[in-house]
């Protein structure tokens, strides 16, 4: 896919609220070389609200991408549910530093949203993304099954065992300290 589809050609549109769609797949992250999907099928919702001297676009993604978990490594399908809103003024200069607002040269008629959409949908993925089977306990994985053998007990679980009398004299030792 190309980026070339993501340019939002303005300047022939009447004043009102104008509606785009996109679909958005691998071959888009591709495109900004970002690889941590394994696939993604994303559908782009864009409007437009074009003024006089001003115009306002919302962007909504809705879909889903496949992601391996962050704790089993299994792949499963993450949700995509996300919104940004665009102010678009026009200046002297092209100036994108504001996340919120885009500043267009007088004489622009037309600009790639690709960078916004891009932005937004990396951005709303949860730094730590775990399969829902993990979080529920209805996935069975050898990974699983190997974390909670080297996992370490709870202090309930510590007291019901017999402790070795070596750290008894040791803990003896630090309480004697704070007295």
């Amino acid at each position: 896919m190309e980026l070339k589809a993501f340019i939002l050609s303005f300047a022939g549109l009447k004043q009102g609220k104008h509606q785009f769609k996109y679909e958005v797949d691998n071959t888009f992250f591709e495109n900004f070389e970002f690889e941590e999907f394994n696939s993604s099928s994303i559908v782009i919702d864009a409007q437009l609200d074009k003024r006089n001297t001003i115009m306002d676009l919302l962007l909504k993604a809705t879909g889903s991408v496949n992601v391996n978990c962050d704790v089993t490594n299994e792949p499963f399908d993450l949700a995509v549910d996300t919104s940004m809103d665009l102010v678009i003024k026009f200046g002297d200069a092209f100036n994108d530093d504001n996340e919120e607002l885009l500043i267009l040269s007088h004489g622009d008629y037309e600009f790639n949203i690709s960078q916004y959409v891009y932005e937004m949908l990396v951005l709303s993925m949860p730094q730590k993304r775990v399969h829902p089977g993990v979080e529920d306990g209805s996935l069975e994985s050898d990974v699983l099954d190997k974390l909670e053998e080297l996992s370490v007990s709870s202090p309930e679980e510590n007291s019901n065992k017999e402790i070795d009398p070596r750290w008894e004299a040791l803990k003896k030792l630090k309480t004697d300290n704070n007295l």
